[in-house]
């Protein structure tokens, strides 16, 4: 298992580039090209601010030509700066220029965007959906301000005016936040089903799930397939959204602030630096406690599923007891952990719970001396009051996002490491570069030429220097005693296993089908249990059936309701009618040569016999391991594998006497 717990203790560069490879394809086809994604989101704001601009200047506008003395009255700050900016050639040239050089570095990009139109729209529709309720929140803080200043003036015109922009912006601002959220859930769908998909397609390449599996590389990749890919996506379209918002926020306030009170907007820039900075140093340790915790909850979830799926086997050794002691050590430690995380959630909040509610009466420190003072009115405190929690709220999104930021780190860690992973077994960098390994020819045959196979750890050698070959229609039986590496060379020749040296020739895949001791019960019908792996073969029904009666079992279709019914057929299906249906996968199917590890051990001898009898009769040449003396009536060759690397190859006849020697 790869060990990553000094590495997981910590936000800092390496977590940064993690992200970045995990996040960054899914908005640019490429890993490395961080800076020229942000540079586009970049050029992406400046276009949607500059269209903005534009939409509400052709707004007041027509507003003008419509209700002239209503707009005039309501939106006079606005029309001025309109009517400044097109006055200004240099403010036009910046405007023309916001708007052309980002539509020119789109279409020049594009292109080699590879089909990601849907996910920069939605992007975009976001953004533009953020600034413009920045832009509402900017008009609320003047609308508040004129309306508190109406009220202490008592100028009651002005006051119901400001009521009913008041309102229309209450309007306008619900239907946008409420289309921002579904466009945000909608995104956040697309990019777990990509990052999903990519993830799976990986998992499943090149056997990869199996050697996670068989070298335990890492804990519980189905957990971090499940559930954390989806938390990973949610959260980081959460944390993007509230940087751009809170970029977008800055660029909308401040300047409101600083023309009420420039000591107030140093004060709060000095507080939420401080708070920044405190936050992090108490909460750094949450980062290895929430990816601790995601790891023991998985653990003990995995206890639950081990249960669950061996009930029968747990209820006939009556191994209760052991089992609850089992899963509940995997509790235990989930809860120690636990009180850990929570313990520094308290100390954490011990400071962020303070400096929120400090920050409350801040503003009225500084700007109440100005309005006693008589510098600005009475309503320039509320807009201050709203201006200051605005960027405030930017300002200090690390103390606010803080908790949730460290439960996401845990998530990058998970998901870059099984990324890691995948990627490293995709290149060959899991296997020691100085290695070598068993090769592979594809022929209409299957022999093996001078194979030493060794366990992937390196640590055993099963067998040294084998050849043997298995001619169509000569059958193979593969014998010994248990541990001697029988179901080990048959991983080699299914290409599972290939530390060592020598080589293996075999038929290409679809000629070559293995039915190990325990069929694999697919989550499917009958007729899918029948065509694994081609499940999308078109065999007529009364040829699955025969399938079924040649095999015994008849009655199968009946007994279950159909062959286009689903059950799960670990549990419906007995282990002996589990390997008679892997037999019918095998005539169905009609490969050249079929690989059976104790393939008929839950059978008896009539059954078995009636099984290996319908193969000799077809064309499929048959390599059997057995312990059974039974299997060998059916094979011409047996190899013999003797122990501490030793094997023999004999005819059944010389086998059987060597056999009956020993045992006389």
């Amino acid at each position: 298992m790869v060990d990553i717990a000094p590495q997981i203790n910590r936000i800092d560069g390496r977590l940064w580039q993690r992200f970045i490879k995990v996040a960054l394809p899914y908005w640019y086809p490429s890993k490395k090209k961080a800076g020229t994604f942000f540079l586009m989101l970049l050029l992406l704001l400046i276009f949607l601010f500059a269209a903005l601009f534009m939409a509400i200047a052709g707004t007041l506008w027509l507003g003008q030509q419509l209700f002239p003395q209503f707009t005039n009255e309501a939106a006079a700050g606005l029309i001025g700066m309109r009517k400044q900016i097109f006055a200004n050639s240099t403010a036009q040239g910046i405007l023309a220029l916001a708007l052309i050089l980002p539509t020119a570095v789109f279409a020049w990009k594009f292109p080699r965007w590879q089909g990601r139109v849907k996910q920069w729209g939605l992007l975009s529709a976001l953004l533009l959906f953020s600034i413009m309720v920045s832009g509402l929140n900017v008009v609320i803080s003047f609308t508040i301000r004129f309306i508190e200043t109406a009220l202490v003036d008592k100028d009651e015109s002005t006051f119901w005016l400001f009521l009913w922009v008041y309102g229309g912006v209450f309007v306008v601002g619900t239907a946008i936040v409420v289309i921002y959220s579904y466009c945000q859930k909608l995104l956040g769908v697309y990019w777990r089903e990509w990052l999903t998909q990519n993830i799976l397609q990986r998992y499943l390449e090149n056997r990869a799930y199996y050697q996670i599996n068989a070298q335990k590389q890492i804990d519980n990749p189905d957990q971090r397939i499940a559930e954390d890919i989806q938390s990973f996506t949610g959260t980081s379209l959460t944390l993007l959204l509230s940087i751009l918002d809170s970029v977008i926020t800055l660029v909308s306030f401040v300047g409101v602030l600083w023309a009420i009170s420039s000591s107030l907007s140093l004060v709060l820039v000095g507080y939420a630096l401080f708070g920044t900075i405190v936050t992090v140093l108490l909460g750094k340790r949450l980062i290895g406690l929430n990816y601790n915790q995601l790891q023991r909850e998985a653990d003990f979830r995995y206890g639950l599923v081990h249960l669950r799926d061996n009930a029968e086997s747990i209820a006939f050794y009556g191994g209760e007891s052991q089992e609850l002691t089992s899963v509940g050590q995997r509790f235990a430690r989930a809860i120690r952990n636990y009180h850990a995380l929570i313990g520094w959630q308290r100390n954490l909040e011990f400071f962020t719970t303070g400096h929120s509610y400090f920050v409350r009466i801040l503003p009225y420190l500084v700007v109440a001396p100005l309005f006693l003072a008589g510098q600005i009115d009475f309503g320039a405190i509320g807009q201050a009051t709203v201006a200051f929690f605005q960027i405030f709220g930017a300002l200090t999104l690390i103390i606010g996002q803080f908790q949730l930021l460290t439960a996401f780190a845990a998530g990058i860690n998970r998901i870059a490491i099984l990324d890691e992973t995948l990627t490293d077994l995709e290149e060959g960098a899991v296997r020691e570069s100085g290695a070598t390994k068993i090769g592979a020819t594809i022929d209409s045959r299957l022999a093996l030429e001078e194979v030493t196979l060794l366990t992937p750890d390196h640590q055993q050698t099963l067998v040294e220097d084998l050849s043997v070959a298995v001619e169509p229609q000569q059958s193979l039986a593969i014998v010994g005693e248990s541990g001697v590496g029988k179901s080990s060379l048959l991983r080699a020749i299914a290409g599972l296993w290939n530390m060592g040296s020598g080589n293996i020739v075999r038929p290409a895949s679809d000629s070559l089908l293995f039915l190990p001791q325990k069929p694999y019960m697919i989550l499917g019908t009958l007729r899918q249990q029948l065509l694994y792996p081609h499940t999308d073969s078109q065999i007529p029904d009364e040829q699955l059936e025969e399938a079924l009666r040649q095999v015994n079992l008849a009655d199968l279709t009946a007994k279950v309701g159909g062959l286009d019914v689903e059950l799960s057929w670990s549990d419906v299906l007995s282990l002996g009618e589990q390997q008679r249906l892997a037999f019918a996968r095998l005539l169905l199917t009609k490969p050249s040569y079929a690989i059976l590890d104790e393939a008929t051990s839950a059978l008896d001898v009539q059954n078995e016999k009636r099984l290996y009898r319908m193969l000799q009769q077809s064309d499929t040449t048959i390599v059997s391991v057995g312990h059974r003396p039974s299997l060998l009536q059916y094979h011409q060759k047996v190899l013999k594998l003797r122990g501490q690397s030793q094997w023999q190859v004999l005819s059944v006849e010389d086998y059987l006497a060597t056999f009956n020697e020993l045992d006389t």
